[in-house]
C-alpha cells in the first residue's frame, strides 16, 4: 500500500513540474496530497486497519500526507508568508486600554 500511495505521489508530482507554472506546483501538490489522505481514509476504513498498531497503518499515511499537504499549501504564496514573518518580528504597537 505505502509503494502504491509512494506512485500515486512521484508521478503527477513530476508531471506537475514539467507542466505547471512555477508558482502554481505548490498549491497543485498540496490539493493532491489532500485527495491522497482522503483515499487513504476511505482505504482504512473500507479495510478496518486499527489505528493503534505498533507498524505504520493507513492511519499514519493519512495524517502523514495531510501534515504535508498543509504545509505545501502555507509555502504555495510566499507573499503571504513574508507577511505573515514581517508581522511577526516586528515591534508589537502599545495596547490601549
Amino acid at each position: 500500500m505505502l509503494t502504491l500511495f509512494s506512485l500515486l505521489t512521484a508521478l503527477p508530482a513530476v508531471l506537475a513540474l514539467h507542466l505547471l507554472e512555477p508558482e502554481l506546483v505548490l498549491p497543485a501538490f498540496s490539493v493532491l496530497l489532500f485527495a491522497e489522505a482522503g483515499c487513504a481514509v476511505i482505504a482504512a476504513r473500507w479495510a478496518h486497519v486499527s489505528d493503534d498498531a505498533d507498524d505504520i497503518t493507513l492511519w499514519d499515511l493519512a495524517g502523514g500526507f495531510t501534515l504535508i499537504g498543509c504545509a505545501a499549501a502555507v509555502f504555495g504564496e510566499p507573499d503571504q508568508a513574508a507577511l505573515f514573518f514581517a508581522e511577526q518580528g516586528g515591534p508589537r504597537p502599545a495596547s490601549r486600554p
